[in-house]
């Protein structure tokens, strides 16, 4: 799996180009169907896919964190959603609260996440292959396709199988 997550960056990139055009083609004229696709090649990924072989997500991106999953988290931790603010989240750019450091302060060593029961909800929907109105979200997966090794390979088949 590591070789794997080591080579994804590389690939991505070498695709970056061809899946831009696929995606910018997906947005102006979406299948009728495309949903229903999405959601059965995100299926069919995650019986192969083994998460936890691989957390590659948890350990190089930090999610979104919702002030509805601020709340609950520090609930969770029976802390303030100030103190868990403090000692956990930033704001960023966009203004949007974010881990202060990557990897994931929740991933443990054997990649289970010590929060999965109240894990955010960008955590519990990544890497969002299975959204629907999925075109609206392609800039999101040409971003997660060199973080994760399943949503780079539901755009390959993806790709094979949506002619646009």
């Amino acid at each position: 799996m590591q070789d794997i997550i080591n080579n994804l960056p590389k690939q991505a990139k070498d695709k970056h180009n061809e899946n831009k055009k696929f995606f910018t083609k997906l947005k102006k004229k979406p299948p009728k169907n495309l949903d229903y696709v999405m959601q059965d090649l995100h299926e069919q990924e995650f019986k192969r896919t083994d998460c936890l072989g691989c957390a590659n997500c948890c350990k190089t991106t930090g999610p979104l964190f919702t002030d509805k999953d601020v709340d609950r988290i520090a609930k969770h931790f029976r802390m303030k959603t100030q103190q868990f603010i403090s000692k956990f989240l930033r704001v960023d750019d966009e203004n949007d609260y974010v881990l202060q450091s990557v990897p994931c302060t929740f991933l443990g060593a054997d990649n289970y996440c010590s929060i999965y029961d109240v894990r955010p909800k960008a955590c519990r929907e990544f890497p969002h292959t299975d959204r629907s109105k999925f075109q609206q979200i392609s800039h999101l997966t040409l971003k997660n396709v060199a973080i994760c090794p399943a949503a780079f390979n539901i755009v390959e088949e993806m790709k094979k199988r949506i002619k646009v």
